[in-house]
């Protein structure tokens, strides 16, 4: 009778176990920024949702219709996780009409944590990619 108890107990707990993996597993939430066109002449940027694989930095690049990623012109920091209604302030000016790519950076390979260490090309607190592609959005200033 003990080990006919024990053994649904035992099934019992190693299905929670898994089921709960299943579900966390299912429910993840892939890297992403959600924003949309805006008025930035308040000199700052923002996403409605962004969802960070690692601490790291919402990073704000000039661009154009060929969509490279440009100058760094704002930066903020992320969580793990989801990050909603992350602002970043503009350190140079931005006109109605100019195009920014909003992107998630890490926080690996720079000298101090908690320091924006990136610059255009280097590897310090550079951008996350997912299958290859880079985690960001464009959107166009008003």
């Amino acid at each position: 009778m003990e080990t006919r108890m024990f053994r649904t107990i035992l099934t019992t707990m190693i299905f929670a176990a898994s089921t709960t993996v299943v579900f966390g597993a299912a429910h993840e939430m892939a890297p992403a920024v959600e924003a949309a066109d805006q008025d930035v002449s308040g000199g700052t940027v923002s996403a409605m949702s962004i969802m960070a694989p690692a601490n790291g930095w919402l990073v704000v690049h000039r661009t154009d219709a060929e969509m490279a990623p440009g100058p760094v012109v704002g930066y903020a920091p992320l969580k793990m996780g989801e990050n909603s209604d992350v602002t970043a302030i503009l350190q140079e000016e931005v006109a109605p009409g100019d195009m920014l790519m909003l992107m998630v950076h890490g926080e690996d390979g720079g000298m101090s944590t908690g320091v924006f260490e990136y610059t255009l090309g280097a590897t310090e607190d550079g951008p996350i990619r997912v299958d290859g592609d880079l985690v960001m959005t464009v959107v166009t200033a008003e």
